[in-house]
């Protein structure tokens, strides 16, 4: 992955205070409140609401709390309705970045996000600015210190079930990538087979990467992302630096 190891950043996203941990269940709670809506409480009937338990327990969240989060979803007709929105924009040296968000109010939203591109000296732009440089991909990650299995046993499981590619070139994790259509089914054969899953989601993977080679470049970047991490709205953010 040209040197840009998505393992990485998930292990020190997880290793973070008690405060981004909190900001994660508050993403995890939004989803699985969507996820109920639109299919239904039962995970046996709703694939998208399975994917997101999945992403719940590879973040260490309480079943209490999965199971708080879906009867409230269930029952209560008058809770927050979410809804979907996406920003593209550009950050220092033309670096490319989309923002994915659940949120109860798009104004509010979209002036937190031009706030976090303004103050990193980068800018919002036009839907489809920059998402032609991002596969849309389902991908799974496995810490190879979680699973002690056999690579190629792996393999053959992942891709009989529909994935599109295995790899084994990062020194901590194997990745699985599908197609987005497949991921739940992949994620489940996985998920029957015992096999720990240390990430797995629908993301979007750039074509190719960007090196920024000045520390101011760097710094503002690091704002906007920063920013970006600190709104609740703000559910995930993809881009092409190559940290």
């Amino acid at each position: 992955m040209s040197g840009h190891s998505k393992f990485a950043n998930i292990k020190h996203k997880k290793e973070k205070n008690d405060a981004a941990k909190g900001k994660i269940f508050t993403i995890i709670g939004r989803e699985i409140a969507v996820a109920v809506k639109e299919g239904g409480a039962d995970p046996a009937n709703n694939s998208r609401l399975r994917d997101v338990i999945a992403k719940a327990k590879a973040n260490n969240m309480p079943n209490d709390t999965i199971d708080r989060g879906i009867k409230k979803a269930a029952g209560d007709a008058n809770s927050v309705n979410y809804e979907y929105v996406s920003y593209e924009g550009y950050g220092p040296s033309g670096t490319a970045i989309i923002v994915d968000a659940l949120t109860d109010n798009k104004n509010r939203t979209a002036a937190n996000v031009r706030n976090a591109f303004s103050k990193g000296f980068g800018n919002v732009g036009t839907q489809g600015c920059v998402s032609f440089m991002f596969d849309k991909k389902g991908q799974i990650l496995i810490d190879k210190e979680e699973y002690k299995g056999d690579a190629d046993e792996l393999m053959m499981i992942a891709l009989d079930a529909g994935a599109e590619d295995f790899s084994d070139e990062e020194e901590d994790s194997y990745e699985i990538i599908t197609d987005p259509d497949d991921f739940s089914a992949v994620r489940q054969a996985l998920e029957d087979a015992g096999i720990p899953m240390a990430d797995a989601e629908v993301t979007m993977i750039p074509q190719t990467y960007v090196e920024l080679t000045d520390p101011e470049d760097v710094k503002k970047m690091n704002r906007i992302l920063d920013l970006l991490d600190e709104d609740d709205d703000v559910q995930q953010v993809y881009h092409n630096w190559s940290e």
